[in-house]
């Protein structure tokens, strides 16, 4: 089933404006704008707050890459299907090689579901519906990781996962410290 999605998601349902913009989608330097906007928008409005969110949101991102190297990669070592043997005549490589490393679980797909996991438990009393554009956003980085060749629908899945627990997580411990308010009703510091 794993296999069959994938060839459905990296060749079937291929088009040429997918295959021109989800190399640069899953790549982490073209989302370097709108970390930087984000973390200078928490810190300049919620000062002391934004700098332990920036810490959280940093550990999250550490736990989340770690767990998928240390816990997973390194204990099951599956291969990605690019790099399969058995498998590459099926793959649509769209990127320029083959991620070196294992497979299961995505390390882009923790990292963005964590980041995202956290922003919307942290944020979402103050950006209500909007909060979802972030879940998306993590969804078409874990889409891309499939729709380029370099991971299984399974990867991606499991490690969207990791990042949602871990993410959830640190995002519910920020909140029992230091919960972000209206910007109108936050104390000074």
């Amino acid at each position: 089933m794993d296999r069959w999605l994938f060839i459905k998601i990296n060749s079937a349902w291929a088009n040429p404006f997918f295959d021109a913009v989800m190399p640069w989608m899953r790549n982490p330097l073209t989302w370097v704008p709108l970390y930087l906007f984000l973390l200078v928008f928490v810190l300049m409005n919620f000062k002391v707050r934004g700098m332990w969110w920036v810490l959280l949101l940093l550990v999250t991102v550490a736990l989340t890459d770690m767990t998928g190297t240390y816990i997973f990669k390194h204990n099951l070592y599956r291969l990605r299907p690019c790099s399969d043997p058995d498998f590459i005549i099926h793959v649509r490589l769209l990127l320029n090689q083959c991620a070196a490393g294992y497979s299961f679980t995505s390390n882009h797909a923790a990292n963005h579901f964590g980041m995202a996991a956290f922003f919307f438990v942290t944020f979402r009393q103050i950006l209500k519906n909007w909060i979802w554009v972030g879940i998306a956003w993590a969804a078409v980085i874990c889409y891309s990781q499939v729709y380029v060749g370099v991971h299984y629908p399974t990867d991606v899945l499991a490690g969207a996962l990791v990042g949602l627990v871990f993410g959830t997580g640190m995002g519910s411990i920020f909140n029992k410290q230091f919960r972000f308010v209206i910007f109108d009703n936050q104390p000074a510091e």
